[in-house]
């Protein structure tokens, strides 16, 4: 197994992203990695970990960046982004900087890429110049995000052999040799081991997680991810909250095809949140899988033995590579074992993206198998990828079932598998759900648990619903709690709202209209002495409609007992489209085309926003053209002026989407 130490030759390089949910930061390390091979100096970042100025440090700048909500940037990306619109900026400030930039987006969101394009059309404002054209990958294409990285990556690489030209006798780094990562997974060494006895004797100046405290790093050990990355500072944007499950119930019947769970959660201080919120919740692996893949790779030896991330750098690198801070929430219990990094830590069942095969292939002796998973990292079998992996839905564990003769040594385990995400929910509670008493928060979600079977009849489950499927009441767990992307706000309380959620997107919706309530009995009882002098003077909140859409009346209507009472309280119309509960199926679009003319008045006479929540794919298309051809008809204008209408709501933030 050959391997390269990192090599000057005066080239240094950042790739900097912003990422929600880990997909820019896969993508931010695999340039990295590509940058690495062109014997560039490369740091990974998240942005927030930069100051804009820093920029100017790097010969080139790579920027990486998923779009959320209405087009905004990741919460790790937010603070580097307001730095960036301070007006004292000059337009020179960033002249000398070489900048790119790839968007990751879902093209069923109007704000496709949003965050990219604006983030690369105000680095250049500021004088960066843009060496290569942007790339915009799109979730929704067949083959998936790759299907734009592969080629913009290639394009990359290329320009910058003919840019930055390597010095004579120097070539770029064979992908048949193994990249030496910045970190590794060592045996604890006895300080370390003495550092965590210190502290569970009582010691309570570290985090505590799950019960158990955090210690303090030796300056050498990293609890980092494989190579060098910045804080991904996401987490704290975000409240960390320990919660204790009060319910975990099943809203479906035992014979309907999908188990939804409905869970209650609670925690012994006030936290305000507001709809539209996010919820997220850390899974464990099963400790059936990781047995199997411990003894698959043959680590039963060290699978409980204390081990540490310890950073391989030199000394005289550490201004170049800052120490970043220890994931809390990944690291959950310490002294940390194998096993433990296994359970907490690594994503055993995720589908693995090219550049896994290209890494396990340094890890098998066998001639056969190596050629297959080095063709899997061929740009010109993308297809056979993408049958292999993405289409049954292969897991990281399965593969390596499949090619058994790849032995990963157990250091580089956390090199190699990616990292175990958090999950997030859209809260489902509101109003007087959220606090029960002045001491304790509520927090409420509605989660569909991911077990099907694949074209090949294996049976697949999501790892995080999975591990919510079997919380039982009483247990605690850390979640963290952040802002969303819909910015539901008592501002619009006077507003009509037009709520689309079917399935589990009805969630915030819940949410919202417990909220309306209250903020409609906080209304009439402020106005119950005010005389209206105007025909407009309508005390409490303004309407608010609810479009749901679900399989069965019977199976899946969620909620509905108590839209049947909040009805009786305040303006709430609750129309369904059931799609199989009659020969032709009806969707939540064709319901909206019935109501044609109470949609129309509500968001056209009446000003009324549109909050459209669920799967992304064909439901968000076919509500935005439901809603056009509504302009169309009962505005009786053109279809291009219905969807300039339609634009002109998203511009003034009345209408919002938010799919998954």
């Amino acid at each position: 197994m050959a391997t390269i130490s990192h090599l000057r030759h005066g080239r240094t390089a950042a790739v900097v992203f912003g990422s929600e949910t880990g997909n820019a930061l896969d993508y931010a390390e695999e340039a990295g990695r590509l940058l690495e091979r062109l014997h560039f100096q490369t740091v990974v970042s998240s942005l927030d970990a930069l100051e804009p100025l820093s920029l100017t440090r790097f010969d080139i700048v790579i920027a990486i960046v998923s779009t959320t909500g209405q087009g905004d940037l990741p919460a790790n990306a937010r603070s580097f982004w307001k730095k960036l619109l301070r007006k004292r900026l000059p337009p020179g400030y960033l002249q000398h900087v070489n900048i790119t930039t790839f968007g990751l987006g879902d093209s069923s969101y109007p704000k496709f890429n949003w965050a990219a394009r604006k983030l690369q059309k105000r680095l250049t404002q500021l004088g960066a110049y843009e060496f290569l054209p942007r790339g915009e990958a799109d979730e929704q294409h067949e083959e998936g995000l790759d299907a734009t990285w592969i080629p913009w990556s290639a394009d990359l690489r290329r320009l910058l052999l003919e840019k930055y030209p390597l010095a004579e006798g120097v070539q770029p780094v064979s992908e048949d040799v193994l990249l030496q990562p910045k970190c590794l997974l060592s045996l604890a060494s006895s300080t370390h081991l003495q550092g965590v006895d210190q502290v569970c004797n009582g010691d309570d100046a570290f985090p505590v997680i799950n019960g158990i405290p955090i210690p303090k790093q030796d300056a050498s050990v990293q609890p980092a991810p494989s190579r060098m990355v910045f804080a991904d500072t996401s987490d704290r944007k975000a409240q960390q909250i320990l919660v204790k499950v009060e319910e975990n119930e099943r809203l479906t019947p035992q014979s309907h095809w999908q188990d939804v769970r409905h869970l209650n959660l609670s925690c012994t201080s006030f936290v305000d949140y507001d709809p539209g919120d996010i919820l997220t919740i850390y899974p464990q692996n099963s400790w059936h899988d990781v047995g199997q893949i411990i003894e698959l790779m043959d680590w039963v030896r060290y699978a409980d033995q204390p081990i540490q991330f310890e950073s391989t750098n030199k000394m005289e690198e550490a201004d170049f590579y800052p120490v970043p801070p220890a994931p809390f929430h990944k690291l959950h219990t310490e002294p940390l074992t194998l096993r433990k990094v296994l359970i907490h830590y690594l994503d055993l069942r995720a589908i693995p993206r090219r550049s896994f095969f290209s890494m396990i292939a340094h890890f098998t002796d066998d001639a056969m198998h190596k050629e297959r998973l080095l063709e899997f990292t061929d740009p010109q079998y993308i297809d056979e990828l993408y049958d292999y992996t993405t289409r049954p839905r292969r897991s990281i564990l399965e593969i390596l079932q499949d090619f058994d003769s790849v032995k990963i040594p157990w250091q580089w385990a956390a090199n190699v598998i990616p990292n175990l995400r958090g999950r997030q929910f859209s809260v489902a509670s509101g109003g007087s759900c959220k606090h029960i008493a002045q001491d304790q928060t509520n927090f409420e979600i509605l989660a569909a648990i991911v077990r099907y079977k694949t074209v090949l009849k294996r049976l697949r489950e999501g790892v995080c619903t999975r591990y919510i499927a079997g919380l039982p009441a009483g247990i605690k767990l850390n979640v963290t709690i952040q802002k969303g992307g819909l910015n539901m706000h008592r501002a619009e309380a006077s507003r009509p709202v037009i709520m689309i959620g079917p399935g589990t997107g009805v969630a915030p919706m819940r949410s919202l209209i417990w909220e309306r309530y209250r903020w409609h009995q906080e209304m009439l009882g402020s106005r119950q002495d005010t005389i209206c002098s105007s025909a407009s003077c309508s005390p409490g909140v303004g309407d608010t409609v609810l479009f749901y859409g679900g399989r069965n009346r019977e199976a899946d209507f969620f909620y509905h007992q108590e839209w049947h009472e909040l009805g009786k309280k305040m303006p709430l119309q609750v129309f369904t489209a059931f799609s199989r509960d009659q020969p032709k199926k009806i969707y939540v679009q064709n319901v909206l085309q019935e109501q044609s003319e109470l949609v129309y008045h509500l968001l056209h006479n009446k000003e009324g926003v549109v909050y459209v929540c669920g799967s992304s794919g064909k439901m968000p298309q076919s509500v935005r053209a439901a809603l056009i051809e509504i302009f169309q008809t009962c505005g009786r204008i053109s279809r291009p002026t219905a969807e300039n209408y339609l634009q002109s709501l998203e511009r003034e933030g009345r209408y919002k989407q938010e799919t998954w």
